[in-house]
């Protein structure tokens, strides 16, 4: 199970999630909310998986956005307000029901949107939605019944703080004054935010745990898609 140097109760994968109530029409694809601390491996398992991929980092707001909160004397890039929610949501519930949406494309090196790009699933029927806010979007995700899952990742805080710290500045993100400082106030509150996290609805799970979770329920979509296709009228049952 899941190890960090907080221990935080595990919960099994939510159930029925993909049980519809009779007539309602399916979406082409659901949405599994991958979330957790900056640097507990979110990308890395999104590569590992294969699947497509919605990063929510990139409904962040321009730095010259009037309502961006503020912390230290900085932009505070780490509270949802500076997210556009909305913006998020309509793009995976377009590309859940019709299978194709456009993305915004985002520069965090610079805080701006620099373009906007064409996702489409393929016939995908699990597409991940990526980045520390997907816990905000979890209640959203269920009433408009998109939602296959919502996980968090836990890793303990020292491997988090340096695989954080290493990406940033193998990117430059940011001055690197700028990373460590946000880096210690990020580990400093991280059994907090996980706390949150859950609270909102997702599950704490170690990296290969989510691995096998999310893989269950590509099987699990797959099966029901061959299963609605049989009971299609005109079609022979195998």
């Amino acid at each position: 199970m899941a190890a960090t140097d907080d221990a935080l109760p595990v919960t099994p994968p939510q159930d029925g999630l993909f049980d519809l109530p009779t007539g309602f029409r399916h979406p082409s694809a659901r949405v599994v909310l991958l979330t957790g601390p900056s640097g507990s491996g979110k990308t890395s398992l999104t590569r590992r998986l294969g699947l497509p991929v919605v990063s929510l980092d990139d409904f962040y707001l321009d730095q010259d956005h009037p309502s961006l909160p503020r912390r230290y004397g900085i932009v505070d890039w780490d509270s949802p307000l500076c997210w556009d929610q909305a913006g998020a949501m309509d793009a995976l519930v377009t590309l859940c029901r019709t299978g194709r949406s456009d993305i915004p494309i985002y520069d965090i090196p610079t805080s701006r949107r620099t373009g906007m790009t064409s996702l489409d699933l393929q016939g995908a029927p699990i597409v991940i939605a990526e980045g520390i806010f997907a816990a905000e979007i979890v209640d959203e995700c269920r009433a408009e019944d998109i939602l296959a899952d919502a996980i968090c990742i836990v890793r303990s805080r020292i491997q988090t703080f340096f695989f954080r710290l290493a990406r940033d500045l193998g990117e430059a993100r940011k001055p690197p004054a700028t990373l460590v400082r946000r880096g210690v106030s990020l580990a400093r509150n991280e059994v907090a935010m996980i706390t949150d996290l859950v609270g909102k609805g997702c599950q704490p799970l170690g990296f290969s745990e989510a691995e096998q979770v999310v893989q269950a329920h590509v099987r699990h979509a797959q099966l029901a898609r061959h299963a609605r296709q049989d009971r299609r009228p005109g079609t022979l049952s195998r």
